[in-house]
Parts: structure tokens; sequence; C-alpha cells
């Protein structure tokens, strides 16, 4: 399996979710499912199932997790520099609107557009990975080719 670039800060998020899931979610829907049980019949007890459903989606998550975070590549992005690479803070400008926007290049997991994080595999990072500030780069999107120029980038 090939190795998953991830921030530490995406790492520890992943890490705090999967202690959650495991100390306090899967205790939690446990007892949910012994008392449901309590209530008679089975097939007909619909808090049990819902239980039983809840419980799939935590494990099924706490696997996933856990598969994630043994492949996780942590790159410090406070080691780099120069071009545009996994870590990099990039301000760029619309070339057509000369609106400023700021993003991260994260990995996927931790990827949030609305906080500025931006996935590695975007169609975005890939046109600005290895470009240097002061290039300019053509992104083609589901919406159409947009320019940008790349203002800044920075390393924390």
């Amino acid at each position: 399996m090939d190795k998953i670039p991830m921030t530490r800060v995406g790492f520890t998020a992943l890490e705090a979710e999967l202690k959650v899931l495991k100390s306090e979610e899967r205790p939690a829907i446990i007892q949910a499912i012994a008392e449901a049980r309590e209530l008679g019949d089975l097939k007909e007890n619909a808090e049990y199932h819902s239980a039983r459903e809840k419980q799939g989606f935590i494990e099924g998550r706490i696997k996933e997790l856990e598969g994630i975070l043994s492949l996780a590549d942590v790159i410090d992005p406070a080691n780099l520099s120069g071009s545009v690479k996994f870590g990099a803070t990039v301000t760029v400008a619309d070339e057509d609107t000369d609106e400023e926007k700021t993003w991260q290049i994260v990995g996927e997991y931790e990827a949030n557009v609305e906080k500025g994080l931006l996935n590695i595999k975007s169609p975005i990072a890939r046109a600005l990975i290895g470009k240097e500030e002061g290039d300019s780069v053509d992104v083609r999107t589901p919406g159409g080719t947009k320019s940008y120029e790349i203002v800044e980038v920075s390393y924390v």
C-alpha cells in the first residue's frame, strides 16, 4: 500500500477521532444494544436495530481510521521551502477578478476547502505543485478554466 501524506495537525485530528470512537462511542453503543435487548422481541425492536446499525458505522469508521493512520506519512511543512509542494500555504490571485485566496495543500483525509485546506489530489493543488511565487497557473475545473497568479508560498 502507498503511504498517505499527512500533516501533523491532520494526523493528530484523526488520532483524536479514533480515541473518541473507541473510548466513548463504542462503549455507549454496546450499552444501548444491551438495553434494547432487554426490551424483548428483537425482530420488532426498532431501538435494537438502530443501535446495531450505528454500531456497524462506528466499527467501520474505526477500521478505516486505523488503516489510514497505519499508512500515514507525517510531513512537517516547517522543514520545507522553495517551490509549491505538500504542506505549502499558497496565496493566489484570480487573474480575472484579482480576488486573493489562501490554501494549504494537505492530504486527502484532512482536506476541507471551507477551512482553506486543499486536497493534494485536487485539480488546483496539482496545478500549483512545483510552481514558484510569481508564476501563473491555469486550472481546469468542472466549472471551466481558471487562471491564478501565485502571490506567496510559505511553509508554517
